[in-house]
């Protein structure tokens, strides 16, 4: 199983994906550049590590101290608002010349069940059209309060690492989401050989879809409009999983016209603020 996205909901999808799945990489959003990942983004020249963290930490082994030790925030002084586990990806990439290779290492420090790999190795910045207008910059579109249109990175051609696309080739699922819609997934789907591995990709490809809205990035739209969003930016999608009775409606009529199969499913917690890992991992096991 391949996941592809960023932040706590490519986190939550792993943590599913560990209960049913005997091979398991993440290919994570590198183009953060608020909190810690911005600022060791601007001062090191490196991928922003905080998403990349998250996704080791969710496939870390339970024998070990290092998935607590990731997580700590450092409370004040220079080092105030790191996590530890940022600044261990950056000091191990520093050390062994390669950021895929600081992962791996990582990966082997936590006793990872899984990979992590980044989307791309280039430093990028996430650009998006907001009813017109151009806004650079994760957090700033983040932000944003008109309608986002469409995303790219700057620069258009960053490179995805070979090891992402071979993945996506030996892949049974390839998994899109949840998240943040532009900010994570997009940002993903954004670098040209993933998407077109995912195109081209044997396994089934499934779009999660998120639980309510994020505001205001995601302010208006339904599950339906989600899925538009990632049709119109060229990804392939043949399976949409997505919350039945949610907040977020799914016009099933509508998704079977574009030619992918809707599955609704109880796949959340019971306050729906989250996926519910077991819940998930059902759901996609019955989809293999």
């Amino acid at each position: 199983m391949v996941a592809l996205g960023g932040g706590h909901g490519l986190a939550n999808a792993l943590t599913a994906a560990r209960e049913y799945a005997s091979s398991v990489t993440a290919i994570v959003n590198v183009a953060d550049d608020g909190g810690s990942s911005g600022r060791l983004r601007r001062d090191f020249g490196v991928p922003a590590p905080g998403d990349l963290r998250r996704c080791l930490v969710a496939l870390a082994g339970d024998d070990t101290v290092w998935t607590s030790a990731f997580e700590h925030r450092f409370g004040g002084g220079e080092l105030g608002g790191h996590a530890l586990g940022n600044l261990v990806l950056v000091g191990l990439s520093e050390t062994l010349g390669d950021f895929t290779a600081a992962l791996d290492e990582a990966g082997r420090l936590l006793h990872a069940v899984g990979r992590v790999l980044p989307a791309t190795t280039d430093v990028v910045v996430l650009k998006a059209d907001v009813e017109g207008e151009p806004v650079e910059g994760q957090v700033a579109v983040m932000k944003s309060k008109g309608r986002i249109r469409r995303v790219e990175l700057v620069p258009g051609d960053a490179a995805a690492p070979p090891e992402a696309g071979r993945a996506i080739e030996q892949a049974d699922q390839v998994i899109l989401g949840p998240g943040s819609l532009f900010t994570s997934v997009l940002a993903v789907l954004c670098v040209h050989e993933l998407r077109e591995a995912v195109l081209q990709a044997p396994g089934r490809v499934i779009q999660v879809a998120n639980l309510r809205p994020e505001v205001p990035e995601t302010a208006g739209l339904d599950a339906t409009d989600h899925l538009r969003a990632v049709l119109e930016h060229g990804a392939r999608v043949d399976t949409f999983l997505y919350e039945a009775q949610g907040r977020l409606a799914a016009d099933e009529a509508v998704i079977a016209e574009w030619g992918v199969e809707p599955v609704g499913a109880q796949v959340a917690r019971p306050d729906g603020l989250l996926h519910d890992p077991t819940k998930l991992a059902m759901a996609l096991r019955s989809l293999l």
